[in-house]
């Protein structure tokens, strides 16, 4: 969560993944980010398991890795349990009420 939450690092993690694959020249274009801090970003990505890289010859393409979310996705997975009772429990609230 840490490596996402850095507004500048999410938006170049999203660009990747609406993406097959992008250099940092391509994602440096256009982010109003300099190359240097896309470099930076994308060592911290690659860090959480997030991106993968795959050089050839001077460029390094970066692809999203979904098994990177994974510790994300079951941490949120505690709220679904969390907010299911909750709608149950407001269900039965209204049932009540319109008796």
């Amino acid at each position: 969560m840490r490596a996402l939450a850095d507004p500048t690092r999410r938006a170049v993690y999203e660009r990747i993944v609406k993406s097959r694959e992008m250099t940092v020249a391509e994602l440096t274009r256009g982010s109003g980010v300099t190359q240097s801090a896309v470099s930076q970003h994308l060592r911290s990505l690659k860090q959480a398991g997030l991106v993968a890289d795959r050089p050839e010859g001077r460029k390094v393409h970066y692809r999203a890795e979904p098994k990177g979310l994974a510790p994300l996705v079951d941490w949120l997975a505690l709220y679904g349990i969390f907010w299911r009772e909750r709608f149950v429990n407001l269900r039965t609230l209204l049932k009540e009420i319109d008796r």
